[in-house]
């Protein structure tokens, strides 16, 4: 079953390579979406795929990269739309 979520990650999260990161796993797990910084210095992420995929790929968002810290991150379910071609970075 394909699901959709939008995660907002908070913490040390910009200017560590955390979209980066955040499209790497996402290749590593068939997820499909984007990655953007947010003015308020969160990282937001629409992600799009297999719901056990998506669950480990939310869990290593959770780790993030070596020089990141993450404080929390909000999960939001949306309707799959299947609305992704691939994974981009903004």
């Amino acid at each position: 079953m394909k699901i959709s979520r939008r995660i907002t990650v908070s913490g040390l999260v910009q200017g560590v390579g955390y979209r980066y990161f955040a499209y790497r796993t996402a290749m590593e797990y068939g997820v499909k979406g984007y990655a953007k910084n947010l003015f308020t210095g969160d990282v937001e992420i629409e992600a799009e795929g297999e719901a056990g995929l998506m669950n480990d790929f939310i869990h290593d968002l959770k780790i993030g990269p070596q020089k990141s810290n993450v404080t929390s991150i909000a999960v939001d379910e949306l309707p799959f739309e299947n609305k992704y071609k691939d994974f981009s970075v903004y």
